[in-house]
């Protein structure tokens, strides 16, 4: 264990980590990290999709620079100021739509999540919740009331409603879902404020739902007058390989939450949303930093380099190629049960038997392997056994297959019995 990550051990707080390895960061750029002992790592991360650009992009540095420089205050809270206006005006026109629209700043996507969950409650007056089993998100205590994955304590909101989300991989097709949820919402009318939606179910497995089952949800909510909540935070912006990841599933959320890979590395949050739900109250959901004008500059950083160099169709070329090397080591290797994702958001899961049983212990120290041999990649699913590839969209060709070189050495380590069964000891992750 480097001295770096011991001393990070008895400095900071075990509450806020999430730790599969001793992995001890200085540095970065691009696709790589830099470790204390001067090893580059391959990220196939991209601390949880966040650094959506890459560590140190120059458009990134160049932006926070100047807004460092000459900051327009430090808050939106009381002041209009021209990084959060233009970044807004940004957002609006990357979603265009009918409908009056507003846009709210924050720092995280929990935050972002739990702003728009009120302000639905709030516009609507009903408390009620659709939300899915596997689903995070946020780790506050309102965003954990709405969420169903099982690595979240606390107490579950009075009225939600939980419903699985269906799996194409396993060809579930989701209509006893819908039927069962139609029953119930037409039992209590005009309970439900909000139906909580993420394109592709991210820290719940990498899920991909069957085709058309979320818009068949979204009409059948859009019938109840329920908003409709699209979660983001994680696939949107170019990842799936479009700038907003539920376009692939044909519905329009009422409202849209952006995070992680807006800030690109910065802490920056985006709820997008009709002027009746947003304008609905002033002094509502308000923190002192929100729209912080560095964090602001940062996010347009990001939307202008997106759009400059077509982001959205490099995540999808190299979604594509990391799903065809990955694809062909599912072929060699049995533990792996399943290849799925759009763009790069892709899941890999690792189960054992016909009955696809999690592979919870093969799959720590899968990447614990795949770290020693020189790549980052972490584990998500209510099994602790789907490896989640959320590299920055800057990612070349040649990183692609390094990493899939990489991950297929350590499917065959972990095949060959060459990695020992506690090597994962003391880092639980998930």
């Amino acid at each position: 264990m480097s001295d770096l990550y011991d001393r990070d051990r008895r400095a900071n707080a075990g509450l806020q980590k999430l730790r599969f390895f001793p992995q001890a960061v200085v540095g970065g750029k691009g696709s790589r990290l830099r470790t204390d002992d001067g090893r580059w790592l391959l990220d196939l991360s991209a601390s949880w999709g966040a650094v959506s650009l890459g560590h140190g992009h120059p458009a990134l540095v160049s932006a926070v620079t100047a807004a460092v420089a000459d900051p327009a205050g430090a808050s939106v809270l009381s002041s209009a100021t021209s990084p959060a206006t233009v970044l807004a005006e940004r957002l609006l026109a990357l979603w265009p739509g009918a409908a009056d629209r507003r846009v709210w700043l924050g720092h995280s996507g929990s935050d972002a999540m739990e702003a728009a969950v009120r302000a639905a409650r709030r516009a609507t007056g009903r408390q009620g919740i659709i939300a899915f089993s596997g689903a995070y998100h946020g780790c506050t205590t309102g965003t954990i009331a709405v969420s169903g994955h099982q690595s979240l304590g606390g107490d579950r909101a009075a009225g939600l409603i939980q419903i699985p989300f269906p799996d194409a991989s396993r060809d579930e097709d989701g209509a006893a879902i819908l039927a069962d949820l139609s029953r119930r919402l037409d039992a209590t009318p005009d309970s439900v404020a909000a139906c909580l939606i993420e394109p592709i179910q991210a820290d719940g497995g990498m899920v991909v739902p069957p085709a058309g089952f979320l818009s068949a949800l979204a009409a059948l909510c859009r019938r109840h007058g329920i908003l409709v909540i699209a979660d983001e935070v994680k696939v949107g912006l170019c990842r799936t390989g479009a700038t907003h990841a539920h376009t692939a599933e044909g519905f329009t959320p009422d409202i849209l939450v952006l995070g992680k890979g807006l800030g690109g590395g910065l802490p920056l949050s985006a709820v997008i949303g009709p002027a009746a739900v947003m304008d609905g109250a002033t002094a509502f959901a308000m923190q002192t930093l929100h729209g912080n004008p560095v964090c602001a500059a940062a996010g347009l950083a990001v939307l202008e380099v997106m759009a400059h160099d077509r982001l959205d169709r490099q995540a999808a070329e190299r979604g594509d190629q990391l799903k065809a090397a990955l694809s062909r080591l599912k072929t060699r290797h049995p533990i792996i049960t399943s290849v799925r994702g759009r763009g790069l958001a892709l899941g890999v899961e690792l189960a054992l038997g016909p009955d696809r049983r999690p592979a919870a212990a093969e799959t720590a120290r899968l990447v614990w392997r795949a770290h020693e041999l020189g790549l980052v990649v972490y584990y998500v699913g209510t099994g602790s056994n789907v490896l989640e590839l959320t590299p920055p969209l800057t990612l070349s060709g040649a990183e692609a297959e390094e990493a899939a070189a990489i991950l297929g050495q350590a499917f065959n380590d972990l095949a060959a019995g060459r990695i020992p069964d506690d090597a994962a000891a003391g880092f639980a992750g998930w």
